[in-house]
């Protein structure tokens, strides 16, 4: 859907002339007085953009899914076990190493389709920044994983040798 400018109205209200601030009252195309919830409605019709309910659980403005929280799972395990085969000091430090890297890669790979996904999705719904955003955090996070999957790549021959 394409993106409204500031001034225009809300489709559903467009007969609704409320441009004059110091209005106390909501007025049709005709100049008479409209019964409605004045507050939200003015609010509504005066910003031109659609609002949303917030449906389940919230952290702060993010919304808690089931793949966000797979992900951030991932990602504090991927790191905390890198951190450890960091701290090892055996023969077997480099195939941990190895493996870190390359699931550490394979989260960052997965939150680059995330931002990918949601770019896509915002570009759709018309918030050029957040589309943005998203795309640019993609983007980061592409390139992460390709670093992540080299170091993996890079470790697995060292340890052949």
């Amino acid at each position: 859907m394409a993106a409204r400018g500031r001034d225009e109205p809300y489709e559903g209200y467009q007969g609704y002339d409320v441009r004059d601030p110091g209005r106390s009252e909501i007025v049709n195309e005709f100049g008479d007085p409209v019964a409605q919830d004045r507050v939200d409605l003015r609010d509504l019709v005066r910003s031109g953009r659609r609002t949303r309910r917030r449906r389940g659980l919230h952290l702060g403005p993010v919304a808690v899914t089931p793949t966000r929280v797979t992900l951030l799972i991932a990602l504090v395990g991927s790191v905390g076990f890198l951190g450890y085969a960091i701290t090892v000091r055996d023969p077997s430090q480099i195939p941990l190493l190895a493996s870190g890297a390359a699931v550490l890669g394979i989260v960052f790979a997965a939150l680059a389709l995330a931002g990918a996904i949601s770019a896509v999705r915002a570009g759709q719904e018309g918030a050029g920044g957040r589309s943005f955003a998203m795309a640019l955090g993609g983007g980061v996070a592409g390139v992460i994983a390709f670093g992540c999957f080299g170091a993996a790549i890079v470790l697995a021959l060292v340890w052949r040798r």
